[in-house]
């Protein structure tokens, strides 16, 4: 029996990270005078570490730290916290401005979810305040309130670990067996299969050649046949199924 819905945010309620987070990141870093600029490419590169703090802090290791933060004390530590706290704020600004649209069925199986009186929750590793503001913009104060955000540094360890998954299934106190993820990449879908959960892989920009092997299913987005009903016969078919869908 299915007892929830859960989202990842970024590539999976929005396409948010090549024209959302990374024009963002870059602002920010014009901003504090740092002559640094993710491109594409370098951006897909660090989407491979899960957090925007966390990217940063590998960029500046890989590529050198900015001369004001010699050593590492905690004048690093407030670079970053600094600059993603700016990064934030334009991120959220495009994200009010309507900027970046909701992913196409996102909408419709968040109602569907709401009708049969399912809890609804999004799991992300990106800024809360960011994440609520995708929430409560784009999917509208009515579905909002029905939506629980897990986000930012709420827990200690990251995706591709499971413990924001986890976390979300005891604070509704449920069976992870009986939960669906809606996932974008392959760092999610790792964190909601570890958890033990049943997941769906809506390919995104960044993650179109990523390995989702172990998804229960795989689409380009959730109109292409996903509802309620498919999510449920998730939660009785093997991950190697007949549902997967090239």
């Amino acid at each position: 029996m299915m007892q929830a819905l859960i989202f990842d945010c970024d590539g999976v309620l929005v396409d948010t990270e090549r024209d959302g987070h990374r024009v963002a990141f870059n602002a920010a870093f014009a901003a504090a005078g740092l002559a640094r600029e993710w491109s594409v490419e370098r951006y897909g590169a660090l989407l491979h570490t899960a957090g925007g703090k966390e990217r940063m802090r590998r960029d500046f290791d890989e590529t050198g730290w900015p001369d004001a933060t010699d050593g590492a004390g905690p004048d690093r530590g407030a670079l970053i916290l600094n600059l993603h706290l700016r990064k934030t704020d334009l991120f959220m600004a495009l994200i009010e401005g309507g900027a970046l649209p909701l992913r196409p069925g996102v909408a419709r199986l968040v109602d569907q979810a709401m009708a049969a009186a399912l809890p609804v929750a999004v799991c992300s590793t990106s800024n809360e305040r960011a994440v609520q503001a995708v929430v409560d913009v784009l999917l509208g104060p009515e579905r909002a309130r029905h939506i629980r955000v897990f986000a930012g540094d709420i827990v200690a360890r990251k995706k591709p670990d499971p413990a924001i998954y986890l976390l979300a299934a005891q604070t509704f106190n449920l069976d992870p067996a009986c939960c669906v993820v809606v996932e974008d990449s392959n760092i999610g879908l790792c964190a909601a299969k570890s958890a033990g959960m049943a997941c769906i892989v809506t390919r995104s920009t960044y993650t179109m050649a990523e390995d989702f092997t172990i998804a229960d299913l795989v689409v380009d987005d959730l109109e292409a046949g996903v509802d309620l009903g498919t999510c449920r016969r998730l939660l009785t078919v093997q991950p190697s199924g007949s549902l997967w869908r090239k």
